[in-house]
């Protein structure tokens, strides 16, 4: 069985395809970026968000050895304002969220509760039918659980008729491994 991050990276495999416009809301270390702008080809654009300054130089020295940062737009912005650089009606492929603290970096800094959901509803807006959007919740840390609980209510409360909504996660290991959250937008969806 997958962790929660490789099951992650499964299921955008099966959805971005070249020439798709996809974010990675947390650019981190770099990784989820990567991933996305190997999917989207030469034709295809990543917007990668990070508010940490070294988060996106290790994303920008990742993309660079593997030749392909004409590919990305690094913003150093939190994923709240994805709608400044989406137009009105401009539509997503798939939107991919680390939620916790940088791997390797100041630990105080963590995504919040507030600005995640606001980032999701973006998300949701621009997302097109039969799109994905992956979030890997880290919730081991103080205000972890806060954003966990506040994630689940919003997630809760997404109309079945249009998203459906996956929970992935093992109940059995201890340290509070990392929750996926998988939201698909349904083909017929009247939104």
């Amino acid at each position: 069985m997958h962790n929660s991050l490789q099951y992650s990276h499964q299921l955008i495999k099966t959805r971005v395809q070249p020439g798709d416009l996809v974010v990675d809301a947390t650019a981190g270390n770099g990784h989820d970026t990567l991933l996305l702008a190997q999917l989207v080809g030469p034709k295809g654009k990543v917007y990668s968000y990070d508010i940490q300054a070294c988060a996106l130089k290790e994303t920008r020295h990742r993309l660079q050895k593997a030749g392909l940062l004409e590919r990305v737009k690094l913003i150093h912005r939190g994923h709240e304002t994805m709608d400044q650089d989406l137009a009105p009606g401009q539509s997503i492929k798939a939107v991919m969220f680390n939620l916790g603290y940088l791997p390797g970096g100041n630990h105080s800094i963590i995504t919040k509760p507030d600005t995640t959901i606001q980032a999701l509803k973006i998300a949701l807006k621009h997302l097109l039918p039969r799109g994905l959007i992956t979030i890997v919740a880290y919730h081991g840390h103080p205000g972890g659980k806060n954003e966990l609980s506040a994630l689940v209510k919003y997630l809760s409360t997404l109309d079945q008729y249009n998203f459906d909504v996956l929970q992935y996660q093992f109940i059995n290991q201890v340290n509070q491994p990392p929750i996926l959250f998988a939201i698909e937008k349904k083909a017929k969806s009247k939104l």
